[in-house]
């Protein structure tokens, strides 16, 4: 079986673990079995990572799909080359209008979007920081395909997913189904280990027992599954009633303790939009102080081949005010020095323009951070404006350098083990 199509620990699964739940105990073959007992955690188990490293630290992923124009997200109003590539889409220099670039405090030539003022907003207080020109050789323009890469920290695409191994290296082959959190219809190729599956719910309401919606039979088996006692079955622990109830468990507890951390309300106001309601419920989940140490948000719609401009300008503002809006109610739950944020995209956009008003699919472009452990500031060197790749910019640093400093300096994992390699760590996270 291709393991990139290994199904997550999301609301089918589970529906499908109800529908067979009845018949289980009799019916599974002791090598299904035993595969099967390596996939849930008993209760109260956590994700270890390296000696000295707070295990309470949290990670969130930030995906701009699509392809983010990283051009005119992080302006360079310093180049005249900008200017001249893109007569009609150029953002202009500081001080020349309401719908001039955004100055950034002790940074020549670069700017922000005049859409981006959340994101403005924490660069001043120090809270983020931009890396510029990021990107890795021989860049792959197909959406899929580069997201792949991204995705699993490999040029061929076709390994399972950096995070996803960082569960399977940390957690000593027995995951946590709360250990990664995406909200989606789908868990993203980057959260899925060989072992490890993440959890993946759009709405927290569906992330429960389902299996009485199809049949109402269901459910005495289930609850008594669920409550038999446990020290009843200590003898057989290893056995396929006790791996049955563990998994009921954590499936139920797992879901219970979601669907409450997400009911409660924020303690500050949302934007309404489909970002801030994905960070919304990972701020809630965090405030809840669940096991989870990745979780993931995906924002869609930034292939950008058409007029460009009002679309490129809405979606900018929504990733600004809702990254504002997290970061606020992070800060107001205490925890601000918890939580490292990731804004990434699997590529930025050609440097021209083009005939429709907008911009076609390119390479390098930068990628945020965000979170009181942040070096702030814009960090690296823009790709030159001149020295293009067949018009395409040419990064400057490859994302593994990234990966590998969230995975060292703030997850605590050896990163050469989960990138397959080492990656020189860039200082990102204030030592």
């Amino acid at each position: 079986m291709d393991d990139h199509n290994t199904t997550p620990w999301s609301r089918r699964l589970f529906l499908q673990q109800g529908a067979t739940l009845a018949s289980l105990v009799a019916t599974t073959p002791l090598f299904i079995e035993q595969t099967a007992r390596g996939m849930m955690l008993p209760l109260g188990s956590l994700v270890t990572s390296q000696a000295g490293v707070p295990e309470d630290r949290v990670f969130v992923v930030v995906q701009l799909g699509g392809g983010n124009d990283g051009l005119n997200s992080v302006v360079p109003y310093g180049s005249s080359e900008y200017y001249n590539l893109r007569s009609g889409l150029a953002i202009q220099a500081p001080g020349r209008g309401d719908d001039a670039a955004l100055e950034l405090d002790g940074v020549q030539g670069i700017g922000l979007h005049p859409s981006l003022r959340g994101l403005k907003e924490l660069m001043d207080e120090g809270s983020a920081g931009i890396v510029q020109g990021v990107g890795y050789p021989n860049p792959n323009r197909s959406h899929f395909s580069s997201m792949d890469i991204w995705h699993s920290a490999d040029t061929d695409g076709k390994s399972d997913g950096w995070l996803g191994r960082y569960f399977d290296n940390t957690c000593n082959g027995t995951p946590n189904p709360e250990a990664g959190i995406a909200i989606g219809r789908q868990a993203p190729l980057a959260m899925q280990g060989h072992t490890q599956m993440p959890v993946s719910f759009e709405r927290s309401e569906l992330f429960r027992w389902m299996g009485t919606d199809l049949d109402q039979n269901l459910e005495p088996p289930y609850e008594t599954i669920a409550k038999t006692p446990h020290a009843g079955m200590v003898p057989e622990e290893n056995s396929q009633a006790a791996f049955l109830k563990r998994t009921t468990l954590d499936a139920r507890i797992s879901s219970d303790r979601v669907r409450k951390a997400v009911a409660v309300s924020p303690l500050v106001t949302y934007p309404n939009s489909n970002l801030s309601n994905q960070l919304r419920m990972v701020a809630a989940m965090i405030r809840a102080e669940l096991r989870t140490r990745v979780y993931y948000v995906t924002l869609s719609g930034f292939d950008t081949h058409a007029n460009q401009a009002g679309q490129h300008a809405r979606l900018l503002e929504q990733v600004g005010d809702a990254l504002l809006a997290f970061q606020r109610d992070i800060q107001a739950q205490g925890n601000q020095g918890r939580v490292l944020t990731m804004v990434f995209s699997e590529f930025g956009r050609r440097v021209a323009q083009n005939g429709s008003g907008g911009t076609d699919h390119g390479t390098a472009a930068p990628t945020y951070f965000i979170g009181d452990m942040v070096q702030p500031g814009v960090h690296g060197t823009h790709p030159s404006m001149s020295k293009l790749d067949q018009g395409d910019l040419i990064h400057t640093i490859d994302f593994r350098t990234l990966y590998a400093s969230v995975l060292e300096d703030w997850m605590g994992a050896d990163s050469s083990e989960i990138l397959k390699g080492r990656w020189k760590t860039v200082p990102l996270i204030k030592t």
